[in-house]
């Protein structure tokens, strides 16, 4: 509001001039509402970046909801969602539009002169009725006329979205760590980094293709504009001339009559349309469809303590991915009695580790059901059943928190316990308790894989103390050598033996040692039995078994690669 009180206060100080009157309280006025415009412009500019910094972390927090609140994971995984996905994820990259804290300070800067520009259009109406109207309506069309220049409505193209995620995915590759060794190695830097700069290059040009000034429109804004003026400045000066109005009322009205120019197309609507809008929409979009494909049945809330006591049943389970037509499953028909181990062995894409997953319920079953004691898995708390399980998949979370933490988890157990699971898990003797599995941090370290892999077993054994009853393991000593696998997996039956066991490997010395072995090929159980029964049979897992065999050469002849194999 201060530039229209400052039109006032300068026509009020050029009369106090023509009429001899004393000038201290005008200058005062004056003065005071000066030293607060240049006062207030940069601290519009602060709040409107503090606003955007509020909203980013509003807009994060709907984003963490969204995708964490969902009881399955089927949601991460939909094509459809992922281009939405990548752009409310990485919106504060400025990779997709500008970040939210410049948008908003455009924002917020394009609202103050708004209404700075209606605040003095409506002074002019102490003048006449039509110069706001008529300069109102000039000023106001070039939001229209220029609409065309602050819309991006093609940004959901195919080839926007396709450079996008690749300027998205090169730029994760250059500043996250996972990538820096093989990136110095093969020599990638400068190809990532000229990677994403053409992917960056290709997003800008599309840009400045759908928002650059149209000539036809700028041309058609500048008459409007210019026309308006002059009609009014004509008036205001012929009234002037004319004695009908004073020296300060014009000086007043001629004020307000530049400063309605703020209210003329600016950032306001390139930041609303290019950066802030597009950011929330697609925020806002993902919710409902990412909590639907994310929700699980759940038929009953039955408590799962002390399960499984006599078996759990897989009958007739079919499965597929949302990604792929070809079901993943298709009549599995398994049971596992309690306090079991049982090893799933088959080719890649067997289905071998989605039957863990659709056992931990992180989705529903396509067709048939599991059954834990002859309740349907559905049947029971969600909460209560996952209490029950504790697994280690292939990609195990390498959390940068203590060791401490790493093994505990979400679980209250003592340090004595702690260093028990470690122990057990042949992870003992790695760090203290208390440093921090991540070298980016004071004092913290880094872990090979074989000794990620037993903390990652520890946590299992943590898990099972603090009640669960159900282990899966899904191949949790791949980084291990064949002797480190199999004695490994001699402790953690040790420490499972009172749990049902699932087991998910490719190396036979650790699916020989469980009770029994389940050979998994088109989404069907195509051999069930023991290790000496499989062998006996001659089927797929003595194929198999063979085969890996044949890779000892003459060292089978050694008695200790005879026990592993």
């Amino acid at each position: 509001m201060l530039p229209a009180a400052f039109a006032i206060a300068m026509g009020t100080l050029v009369s106090a001039v023509e009429g001899g009157d004393a000038l201290g309280p005008a200058l005062t006025l004056v003065a005071v509402l000066f030293v607060g415009m240049q006062v207030l412009s940069p601290l519009h500019a602060h709040v409107g970046t503090n606003l955007g910094d509020v909203l980013s972390s509003h807009l994060n927090g709907l984003l963490l909801d969204t995708t964490t609140s969902p009881d399955g994971i089927a949601h991460l995984e939909r094509p459809e969602l992922s281009d939405d996905l990548t752009m409310a994820r990485d919106f504060d990259l400025g990779i997709s539009g500008p970040p939210m804290a410049v948008s908003m300070g455009f924002i917020a800067g394009g609202l103050a002169e708004l209404i700075a520009g209606a605040a003095q259009a409506i002074v002019l109406f102490g003048y006449r009725w039509w110069p706001p109207l008529v300069l109102a309506l000039a000023w106001g069309s070039t939001h229209w006329l220029l609409r065309e220049s602050a819309i991006w409505r093609d940004r959901q193209t195919q080839e926007v979205m396709e450079a996008q995620r690749h300027a998205d995915y090169t730029y994760r590759l250059a500043v996250d760590s996972p990538a820096a060794k093989e990136l110095r190695l093969f020599g990638l830097a400068d190809w990532t980094v000229d990677r994403f700069a053409d992917r960056r290059r290709r997003l800008v040009d599309l840009r400045w293709e759908a928002t650059r000034l149209r000539q036809r429109s700028v041309r058609w804004a500048l008459l409007f504009v210019v026309l308006a003026n002059v009609v009014v400045f004509w008036s205001l000066a012929r009234d002037a001339a004319s004695g009908a109005i004073g020296l300060g009322l014009t000086v007043t009205f001629a004020v307000a009559a530049l400063g309605t120019h703020s209210l003329a197309f600016g950032g306001l609507n390139w930041a609303l349309t290019l950066g802030a809008a597009p950011t929330v929409d697609a925020v806002l979009r993902l919710d409902a469809p990412m909590r639907a494909a994310g929700r699980l049945q759940q038929r009953g809330a039955r408590p799962a303590g002390g399960m499984p006591a006599r078996d759990i049943v897989f009958r007739e389970v079919s499965f597929a991915y949302d990604s792929s037509a070809e079901p993943v499953l298709a009549g599995v028909d398994l049971t596992i009695p309690a306090g079991t181990s049982l090893a799933v062995v088959g080719q890649n894409g067997a289905g071998k580790t989605t039957l863990a997953k659709l056992l931990c319920r992180l989705y529903d079953v396509g067709g048939g059901a599991i059954e834990v004691d002859g309740i349907d898995l559905r049947d029971l708390d969600l909460e209560s059943w996952r209490r029950r399980v504790t697994a280690v998949f292939q990609d195990f979370v390498r959390y940068e928190l203590t060791l401490r933490d790493n093994v505990s988890s979400s679980h209250t157990i003592s340090d004595e316990e702690v260093r028990l699971a470690l122990e057990q898990a042949g992870a003992e003797g790695l760090a203290s308790l208390d440093t921090i599995l991540a070298k980016g941090y004071p004092g913290g370290t880094d872990l090979s894989g074989g000794q990620w892999q037993r903390v990652a077993l520890a946590r299992v054994i943590a898990s099972v103390r603090a009640g669960a009853g159900v282990v899966i393991l899904d191949e949790p000593t791949a980084q291990l050598d064949v002797r480190g696998e199999a004695e490994i997996f001699q402790r953690i039956l040790a420490a499972t033996r009172q749990c049902t066991t699932i087991l998910v490997s490719h190396r036979f010395s650790t699916v020989r040692r469980a009770d029994r072995i389940c050979v998994l090929e088109g989404g069907r159980v195509i051999e069930l039995g023991t290790h000496s029964e499989l062998i006996e049979l001659g089927g797929r897992y003595r194929t198999m078994f063979d085969l890996q065999a044949q890779r000892f050469g003459d060292r089978m002849e050694d008695p200790d690669v005879i026990s592993l194999v």
